[in-house]
């Protein structure tokens, strides 16, 4: 089902640092601080879209806070993984909408009972594959990354000397990575070429109009189109293939293209024009990596997996076509 509406919305904007916990006092101080961090404990907030538990979590200039009548649901674990592949050198899981892949440095140092509230990929993988015992277990070493509220294919290594092969696969492009995405409307065949920079001038990453920043290349292709209400308005299902593989791409590019993916809270349209609207009311962000293919760093053999959408995803286009 798609996400409750926020009973209440705030932004932070100004340039003074500060943590959740002390920006929801400010704007609610009819609530003690007790009852504030409530709020969070009980998954009543939502930072950018993305459920937050976190009293120490930073907010920046810009940043949309949301505030829930009711819990939010509980934030993925270990059960909602699934490992697709698993040698000595490598293992290729599907990670769920929600997870970040990757703990930030600065939440490294937290204990094991904080980080238990917001599972990380890189932590949970060990419990499916390994031994019970935590003692003994091998570190994995990471690739590349899924953003947090995008759902598929990723690999882990699991030695540096395997982690160096396949980074120099991606880096000269010789990683197959397609994504599945839902957009409003229709687009046609095409290749998206831009420069990404980190700030295009509001403080979100976008496309340098002259040439400056790194070199981002998206090859789309339609796939279905799906009817989005009784006005006439649709939604298409396309295919993204990378060639560049830069942080938010594919969410850049549509979204500058005029049509961002459904259910992205972020990247909404160019920079200085007015945010397109999202009526789809899809349940998360419906980008799906749905396609890895590399040549295993040991044996030389192609390596391809697919998966589908995840189930909630399904429901969510099997309705759009029982419109």
């Amino acid at each position: 089902m798609p996400s409750p509406a926020p009973f209440q919305r705030f932004t932070k904007d100004s340039d003074t640092p500060e943590v959740i916990v002390s920006a929801l006092r400010h704007w609610l101080p009819e609530l003690s601080w007790s009852k504030t961090r409530q709020l969070l404990r009980k998954r009543r907030v939502a930072v950018g879209g993305s459920l937050c538990l976190n009293e120490g979590r930073k907010l920046k200039t810009g940043e949309v806070v949301d505030v829930f009548e009711h819990p939010l649901p509980a934030p993925p674990s270990a059960d909602d993984v699934t490992v697709h592949f698993c040698d000595r050198d490598l293992v290729i899981v599907e990670k769920p909408s929600g997870m970040t892949t990757l703990r930030h440095r600065a939440e490294r140092g937290w204990p094991q009972w904080k980080k238990a509230l917001q599972p990380t990929l890189e932590e949970v993988v060990p419990d499916l594959i390994y031994s019970a015992d935590r003692r003994h277990r091998p570190p994995l070493f990471s690739v590349h990354r899924i953003d947090r509220d995008t759902s598929g294919l990723l690999v882990f290594a699991r030695s540096q000397a395997i982690q160096q092969k396949l980074i120099e696969q991606f880096a000269n492009h010789d990683v197959v990575r397609v994504y599945h995405a839902l957009i409003p409307e229709t687009v046609t065949e095409q290749t998206i070429r831009t420069h990404l920079v980190r700030d295009r001038g509001d403080g979100l990453r976008g496309s340098d109009p002259d040439g400056q920043g790194q070199v981002a290349v998206t090859h789309v292709t339609p796939l279905r189109t799906f009817p989005a209400a009784d006005d006439g308005s649709s939604l298409s299902e396309i295919e993204c293939r990378l060639e560049t593989g830069r942080t938010h791409q594919i969410r850049i590019h549509l979204a500058e293209l005029g049509h961002p993916v459904c259910g992205d809270p972020v990247y909404r349209g160019l920079l200085g024009a007015a945010a397109v609207t999202d009526v789809s009311h899809a349940p998360r962000l419906a980008l799906h990596a749905a396609q890895i293919g590399f040549t295993h760093p040991n044996s030389g053999q192609v390596v391809h997996l697919e998966t589908t959408w995840p189930q909630e995803m399904k429901r969510y286009l099997h309705r759009l076509l029982e419109r």
